[in-house]
């Protein structure tokens, strides 16, 4: 990985690239310092000093935006949701799921329009919640509707500029735009975690605030949460990489004068192919009714009945603040939402239909298997067996931090944590390795 980084820094091309990627996220993190107008600062402070529930796990994915009400508030949520929303309509409208089906620019570009509209409406929503859920608090100079719209507009165009430097970033820069948003917000919490780590080993005294005393059972939490996640990180990047090689043979043909083939080679088939994506949604998908809830609902402690049973299930994942049946159905249906999500990526970028036809038509075959519908079915099996596998990996990593609740640790140190940063930074590492092997077969060529 290094060696690779290092190939990349001295390549003007790819370096321009990683200078313009880094420029972009020094943006995303200054403006996570700006605050939006009329707000007041101390009232500001005192009201997040304690951010927890789903303002904990939104204020982690900003970078701490959220718990400054800057601009970049809301970070990157309603675009992920509005992909979901879209991505489970295409499978209800016709039209739609004609569309996506087709593939080719036209087609990225139109459905990328339609996440675009949702994500305005989505945001226009989100701002509108969080202005009326927090403006009983304080925090505002004043609760004037001119203030409110101020507000809602600062968020939303807080929202619009994030999606433009995750466009930038994809087509201009290195990486998944939408991931290394979301991979700088949560690295950024990182100081604080290591912070967490040592007041555990030195905690203060509670007869003397000033004085800290060191505590053996702190360290062996602290130890035991850095070798796991060690354990964590070795075991993500070995899935993220396995691979099963399905061996292809070609057979001779004649190309002119020449004939040429005769050859073997193999299909990779990653054990995740959809890399950390099913993560991101399903936590999103998970979060978002106590996010409405929270939103719209100025005194969490009123509800009861069926909402206050939809906000309990929706934070049970994470928070220890919830009954064990609620953390068992949240955990249940977390982990068949990654595996739907890993399926539907799966055959999203790959389609055994197409590549079985592909190496029909250039005279392949695959040992044992007779072309066509019989190596359709064989390549499908596969894929059901490893994105299986892949999929409950993933889940079981997201679901750990359950485990976990008795450390009451800061939620960076969570499996879904783990899993993006590290599934994006291997991401982004294969994208350089592309980029400098196209540019080395470039060179070869010329």
């Amino acid at each position: 990985m290094f060696k690779t980084l290092k190939n990349a820094w001295k390549t003007p091309d790819v370096r321009k690239k990683i200078l313009y990627t880094l420029l972009l996220i020094v943006i995303f993190r200054l403006g996570c310092y700006i605050t939006v107008p009329g707000v007041n600062a101390v009232a500001l402070s005192e009201a997040m000093s304690n951010t927890s529930g789903i303002s904990g796990y939104i204020n982690l994915i900003s970078g701490g935006a959220f718990s400054r009400f800057s601009i970049f508030a809301m970070s990157i949520t309603p675009y992920i949701t509005a992909s979901i929303v879209v991505q489970l309509l295409s499978m209800i409208i016709p039209s739609l799921e004609r569309i996506v089906k087709e593939g080719g620019e036209e087609s990225r570009r139109v459905v990328n329009k339609y996440t675009k509209i949702v994500t305005i409406i989505l945001a226009v929503i989100e701002a509108l919640g969080l202005f009326l859920s927090y403006k009983s608090s304080g925090i505002f100079t004043d609760t004037s509707f001119l203030t409110g719209l101020i507000v809602v507009l600062s968020f939303v165009a807080g929202t619009a500029f994030l999606m433009w430097i995750g466009e930038q970033i994809n087509s201009k820069g290195i990486g998944n735009g939408i991931s290394m948003i979301i991979l700088v917000g949560i690295i950024s919490g990182l100081p604080r975690g290591i912070v967490t780590l040592g007041e555990k080993i030195m905690p203060v005294i509670s007869s003397n605030p000033v004085t800290r005393q060191f505590s053996t059972t702190g360290l062996l939490i602290s130890l035991g949460v850095v070798v796991g996640a060690i354990i964590l990180i070795v075991g993500v990047v070995l899935v993220q990489q396995a691979e099963r090689r399905v061996p292809v043979q070609y057979s001779k043909k004649v190309v002119g004068r020449k004939m040429v083939g005769a050859q073997n080679t193999h299909i990779p088939l990653k054990l995740v192919m959809a890399g950390v994506m099913p993560v991101i949604f399903a936590s999103s998908f998970m979060t978002f009714p106590a996010m409405i809830i929270q939103f719209f609902v100025k005194d969490i402690s009123t509800l009861h009945g069926f909402w206050l049973g939809v906000y309990k299930f929706s934070l049970a994942t994470s928070y220890s603040t919830v009954g064990i049946g609620y953390s068992i159905a949240n955990a249940i249906v977390y982990l068949l939402l990654i595996l739907g999500f890993t399926f539907f990526y799966t055959y999203a970028t790959f389609n055994p239909a197409e590549v079985s036809s592909n190496i029909k038509k250039n005279g392949g075959f695959i040992p044992g298997i007779r072309a066509g519908k019989p190596t359709t079915e064989y390549l499908s099996a596969i894929i059901r067996k490893l994105t299986l596998f892949g999929g409950l990996f993933l889940a079981i990593i997201a679901i750990l931090p359950m485990l976990l609740r008795f450390t009451n640790l800061n939620i960076s140190f969570g499996g879904t944590s783990i899993l993006i940063v590290v599934g994006v930074a291997l991401e982004t590492v294969q994208q350089l390795e592309s980029l400098l092997a196209m540019r080395h077969y470039k060179g070869f060529l010329e």
